[in-house]
Order: C-alpha cells, then structure tokens, then sequence
C-alpha cells in the first residue's frame, strides 16, 4: 500500500489487522500479512481500499490475495492478473 500521508492511515490498518500483521516498508508504504474471510478476493479487496480512501483518499493499493489455487493481483479496484497455483499433496 503507498499513501501520501501513511500518518492517517497506519492506525486503521493496525486496527483492521493487529500490529503484528503491519509492517512499514518505507516511508509511505506498508506491507500486510494477514488471513482474512469473505465472499472473494474482489469484495474484501474493494471493502479495505473504500474503508483506507475514507481516511486517505489518495491512498493507492497494490494487493495479492491468495485462497486455495487462486491467486489475485488487483491495483486500487481492478483485477490486474489471476493465476492458478498448483496444490502440492
């Protein structure tokens, strides 16, 4: 995640996730490790970026969402690429 102001939004990731899931990269990025339940990666991923822009409006997301063999990359509300993963038995 990049933010023009990381100050607004950090504490609502923190609360969204834990401190523990919340790590700073930079300045103005940050990076989430986290398992979370929903409907699909879409939906969680417009529910985070709406609840982040009601802080920061600017604030511009990349994301990876993972769920059994599917993983899916979207930047700010768009799906940018899909992949099938295959499960190791």
């Amino acid at each position: 995640m990049n933010r023009d102001n990381p100050e607004a939004v950090e504490p609502v990731l923190k609360r969204l996730f834990g401190n523990e899931c919340v790590t700073r990269v930079n300045n103005n990025e940050f990076r989430i490790d986290a398992e979370l339940e929903g409907e699909n990666a879409k939906e969680m991923n417009r529910s985070l970026l709406s609840e982040l822009r009601r802080t920061e409006r600017k604030t511009r997301m990349r994301s990876k969402w993972a769920s059994n063999e599917t993983t899916e990359h979207f930047f700010d509300y768009v799906l940018k690429k899909s992949t099938k993963t295959a499960v190791i038995t």
